[in-house]
């Protein structure tokens, strides 16, 4: 069969065989392997994209089922390849990561989050990270880089609100 769906902002087609997995789709067919292969029963949460801008575990979805969606893995993260994303910069600057198996699919849950709720609890985190493991860190650094890239976005926010009115300011 034939699948087009909208990766990372580019429309990507394949022929595939209808039982192909998505992440197989993605690490075989798209050449994209920040989308880790863990489980294979949706446990682990290492092969979290998003469809529509919603966390799903793409071991468990076939690649048919997606045709004509939106999906993000970790290598859309960044714009256009530019700089960071606020919640890649967090994982760095926290030390959210070890051995970075999970890291993908615990910045993608992170940055989904961050769109629904831009200003997250702890617990708020933790409840959102909790359908992904990670086996070296102890989650702490994790709720850390994600509240940093919340405060980042943030203070970035009020910086473009701060810019606008001045501008607006002085165009009267």
């Amino acid at each position: 069969m034939k699948v087009t769906m909208r990766v990372n902002g580019t429309e990507r087609s394949g022929d595939v065989e209808p039982r192909v997995l998505l992440v197989d789709f993605l690490r075989t067919n798209l050449t994209l392997t920040g989308t880790h292969i863990g489980c294979d029963t949706t446990s682990c949460g290492a092969c979290t994209v998003l469809l529509d801008g919603e966390p799903v575990k793409s071991c468990t979805l076939l690649a048919v089922q997606v045709d004509g969606r939106d999906i993000k893995t970790v290598e859309g993260l960044a714009a256009h390849g530019a700089k960071l994303s606020p919640i890649q910069v967090g994982f760095h600057e926290e030390h959210g990561l070890q051995c970075g198996f999970c890291t993908p699919g615990m910045m993608l849950v992170g940055s989904a989050l961050l769109e629904r709720n831009p200003n997250p609890t702890d617990d708020e985190i933790r409840w959102a990270i909790s359908g992904n493991i990670c086996r070296c860190t102890g989650y702490m650094n994790i709720v850390k880089a994600i509240q940093h890239a919340a405060q980042s976005q943030s203070e970035a926010a009020k910086g473009m609100g701060a810019k606008q009115a001045a501008m607006a300011g002085g165009t009267e």
